[in-house]
């Protein structure tokens, strides 16, 4: 069974600064049909003005994932960490028992376009962790790049919960298809461009809920890139 979540669907804030997306009830946005799928609690799509970001604050017992699309994003968190995170990069924060970060658009000029993610962890109280990773095989156009698994396998990044996050870009006509294990599911974000669902049209912004069957197959209508979710 494929469950179709549309762009238009999402919340959307624009505060000047940031202009935001949420497909899973998040902060100001409340929507009890939507507050999650699975472990799967937040998929933000966010558009940050230059020179401005999101100041330090705490989080705990939670997996986070940035994706960026376009610009750059600096992080820095009570660990001691300092990064930049730039298209082509996952960046990975294991909140734990507790930790503070910030991220801001250090450009003056340009503004950063990213996907921000929370998976629930498997346990709480676990020991904060930050990882940063290039993942060059996300411009191979046609493949999945497994960017992070329980297992860490495949040179993805280890984070804790059994699930895996990929990304791959198409090219129009290009066609990826996925198996689901028994009792596992999938969520698929669309990120740029247009794809066919088994039939459904799907474009930018859109996510979709596949439960119930074996697999599903992803054909592009013309240069997409997408976020595939395996979960538990």
């Amino acid at each position: 069974m494929i469950s179709i979540r549309k762009s238009s669907e999402r919340g959307h804030f624009d505060h000047g600064w940031l202009d935001t997306y949420h497909t899973f009830s998040f902060a100001d946005y409340h929507n009890p049909a939507h507050m999650g799928f699975r472990s799967l609690r937040v998929i933000n799509e966010d558009r940050v003005a230059p020179g401005e970001g999101f100041g330090k604050h705490p989080h705990r017992d939670m997996e986070i994932i940035t994706y960026v699309l376009s610009g750059e994003l600096e992080h820095r968190d009570s660990l001691g960490t300092g990064e930049i995170i730039r298209p082509g990069e996952v960046q990975y924060m294991a909140a734990g028992n507790g930790i503070l970060h910030g991220e801001f658009n250090p450009s003056k000029t340009e503004p950063v376009h990213l996907i921000q993610i929370w998976i629930l962890p498997d346990r709480k109280g676990a020991e904060p962790r930050y990882e940063q990773r290039p993942f060059p095989g996300i411009s191979n156009a046609g493949e999945l790049t497994l960017l992070a698994s329980k297992d860490g396998s495949n040179e993805s990044i280890p984070i804790n919960q059994d699930a895996k996050l990929y990304a791959a870009t198409l090219k129009a006509g290009q066609i990826v298809k996925h198996k689901i294990e028994a009792g596992r599911a999938a969520w698929i974000q669309i990120l740029r461009g247009s794809l066919d669902l088994d039939g459904g049209k799907l474009v930018a912004g859109d996510g979709a809920a596949i439960e119930n069957q074996a697999g599903f197959t992803l054909s592009a209508s013309g240069a997409a890139e997408i976020l595939l979710f395996d979960l538990k």
